[in-house]
């Protein structure tokens, strides 16, 4: 599909710059022709030209160097060289086949100019010469997205990967402080209660009672 837009990008882009390069040409050489008439110059005057031979330079620059199809640029060359090269065979037949009494915006287009000075043969050979360039014809490689790395494991786990301890220490070890639970039932048993007294209130067992101290 890139030939083919650039097949047709050369048709277009051949004539397009002829009248250009004509319509500045001769705006150029008739504005210079002037001022030595007249013995006074107005460097205004050039403008009008200067504009056309810039836009038919971009034009042409597009075609050959941007990384297209240079099957544009071959085209386009081969059409601005065939006028020139016909001066070889029958000069006055090809002269006579291009029309001479055009006018563009009023002004005259002597399309005959720039191939009688040589400047579209010029033209056309560098058009040529940017179509010998190899790797024109060959595809744009495609971009190759490039591996993503992978990530190194860290020696910091989180909380959540630790490994639990074992089931007869967490049953014994509070998870807030670490210290051993206590028990909940004491290991001696609580004295009988006698009378109205506290059980916490009796001696321990032993001690030796009060009576048993006095004899």
């Amino acid at each position: 599909m890139r030939h083919l837009w650039s097949f047709l990008a050369g048709l277009v882009v051949a004539p397009i710059t002829w009248v250009l390069i004509t319509l500045g040409q001769d705006g150029s050489a008739g504005t210079v022709n002037r001022w030595v008439e007249i013995g006074t110059s107005n460097t205004a005057n050039l403008i009008e030209p200067a504009v056309y031979l810039a836009v038919g330079g971009i034009v042409l620059g597009l075609l050959g160097t941007l990384r297209i199809s240079p099957l544009g640029p071959l085209v386009a060359g081969l059409l601005l060289i065939t006028p020139y090269v016909g001066l070889f065979v029958t000069p006055f037949r090809v002269r006579d086949r291009i029309p001479g009494d055009w006018e563009f915006l009023g002004d005259p287009l002597p399309l005959r100019l720039p191939v009688e000075n040589g400047t579209l043969f010029l033209i056309g050979v560098l058009l040529l010469m940017a179509t010998f360039s190899g790797q024109r014809w060959r595809r744009w490689p495609q971009p190759v997205a490039e591996p993503v790395p992978a990530e190194a494991p860290t020696q910091e786990q989180p909380l959540t990967d630790w490994p639990l301890a074992p089931a007869a220490e967490r049953e014994t070890t509070p998870l807030s402080l670490g210290y051993p639970a206590p028990d909940e039932t004491p290991t001696e048993p609580l004295p009988r209660r006698i009378g109205g007294a506290s059980p916490w209130s009796a001696p321990p067992g032993n001690l030796p009672r009060r009576d048993d101290a006095t004899n």
